[in-house]
């Protein structure tokens, strides 16, 4: 999440997410770092979801770090994915999903209409879209898909379509009412909400 975020350099090293997220949690950053340390090293990193974006010099400290500078972290294409799923993003996770999907090169009129359509959704019913985008990244936590960047529009459908499919059959009935049952559907719709 910190590194969906944070567009300084300075900011995204091992300590200084530490920081970040021991101020956040109220806990000393020491008390966390091996722990960040670890999670880069060990998970994130090896899955492909961060990578290291470069060095920052250093003017002091042991002479190995001056000379090779401290690493800073960024979010990978997969991690621009995994990261619009991410809540407590709020708004930021709109534009992180916006920027990602509007980077994808579509390959024929099919992929054009299904990243237009989530384009479309985001702004419109965003709860429904990241409900999408997050089944995708379930079905690749879960290993039914082997990767998930770059969105593979196939893997996608694949992922989503018995679940797509109630919705639509929900909009098409929904379309064919008559203006008494729209209205009933919508109560209803109200008060399960």
């Amino acid at each position: 999440a910190h590194l969906a975020i944070e567009q300084s350099p300075e900011f995204r090293t091992r300590t200084s997410i530490a920081h970040v997220i021991a101020k956040k949690h109220g806990i000393l950053w020491q008390n966390i770092y091996s722990g960040i340390f670890r999670d880069l090293d060990e998970a994130l990193i090896p899955s492909g979801v961060i990578k290291e974006g470069g060095r920052l010099p250093l003017r002091r400290g042991p002479r190995a770090l001056q000379l090779e500078g401290v690493p800073f972290y960024e979010l990978t294409e997969s991690g621009l994915l995994v990261a619009s799923s991410i809540e407590e993003l709020g708004d930021d996770r709109v534009n992180i999903l916006e920027k990602y999907l509007g980077s994808l090169p579509a390959k024929d009129t099919t992929e054009t209409s299904i990243i237009a359509g989530l384009l479309l959704l985001i702004k419109k019913a965003p709860g429904f879209a990241f409900k999408i985008v997050n089944e995708y990244i379930y079905a690749y936590s879960s290993g039914l898909i082997d990767n998930i960047a770059p969105l593979d529009i196939e893997k996608l459908r694949g992922v989503i379509s018995k679940q797509a499919s109630i919705e639509k059959e929900l909009i098409e009935a929904f379309v064919r009412m008559e203006n008494s049952q729209r209205e009933i559907v919508e109560r209803f719709f109200c008060e399960i909400g």
